[in-house]
């Protein structure tokens, strides 16, 4: 049996691509920012701030959530969004040694 597309690259590589991939999208990253700004968990109020439909907003949490950059409580009807510190922390020292890896010293194109 062959290899899967994810089997041939490193873990490191699928970690970094799978939290890209959750956070490439606009309302994503609109979402996060909120959240960041609020610097408390978001509860439901992303509706009216982002002009978007909640079935969007809903989709766009779930994406958030199953990357692990988010997580959610439920309290009583409302279901509350934070950021998840650790893989937020994962994340920040994963892209710095990503973007750190590049010493810009070829001569090239």
């Amino acid at each position: 049996m062959g290899l899967t597309r994810t089997e041939i690259f490193t873990e490191e590589q699928n970690l970094l691509a799978s939290l890209f991939k959750a956070m490439a999208h606009p309302a994503r990253i609109a979402i996060l920012q909120r959240i960041i700004l609020s610097n408390t968990c978001i509860c439901g109020d992303l509706v009216g701030e982002l002009g978007l439909a909640q079935a969007t907003i809903s989709q766009h949490l779930k994406e958030l959530k199953s990357a692990g950059l988010i997580q959610g409580t439920i309290e009583g009807v409302s279901v509350c969004y934070c950021i998840n510190p650790k893989v937020w922390k994962l994340l920040e020292n994963r892209l710095g040694e990503f973007l750190g890896s590049y010493k810009g010293t070829t001569e090239c194109c």
